[in-house]
């Protein structure tokens, strides 16, 4: 599916739903857990399979998400093989390709504008990182 089939002002909910969860507004829901589900909502849906596991931490102007494996069967031959750098490169390369659509999700889910964002994976475990900056609340 192409990133622009999503609806350009609404990710989120999209995003949340592939990843069978409920967008804060809904009973049940959070908006730590919506950030989290999210993201694997968007790896589900963009990548053909999404992490075992995602948490979401909100602090101040941050947003922190961790999630657990998810690697794809071709990126687990490749580490088998030894090549750590090219599963990395290509995981870097495709997150700054979705960076419009997770920081629209995350923007749409706390409210807040984004300011900047990072995504890093590292490998023995598989955890991927995603960091937002978001614009400061008035005091």
């Amino acid at each position: 599916m192409d990133p622009d089939d999503l609806h350009p002002d609404r990710p989120a909910e999209r995003l949340v739903r592939e990843a069978g969860g409920t967008m804060p507004e809904e009973p049940g829901g959070s908006v730590r857990a919506a950030v989290a589900n999210a993201m694997v909502g968007m790896k589900k849906q963009f990548y053909g399979r999404g992490p075992e596991a995602a948490k979401a931490w909100i602090l101040d102007d941050y947003v922190f998400v961790a999630l657990e494996g998810g690697l794809t069967r071709n990126e687990e031959t490749l580490l088998a093989d030894g090549k750590v750098d090219v599963v990395r490169s290509y995981r870097l390369a495709f997150q700054e390709t979705m960076t419009e659509v997770v920081t629209q999700a995350v923007a749409e889910i706390t409210g807040r504008r984004v300011l900047t964002y990072h995504s890093q994976i590292v490998f023995d475990p598989t955890r991927t990182f995603e960091v937002f900056v978001l614009e400061p609340q008035d005091g």
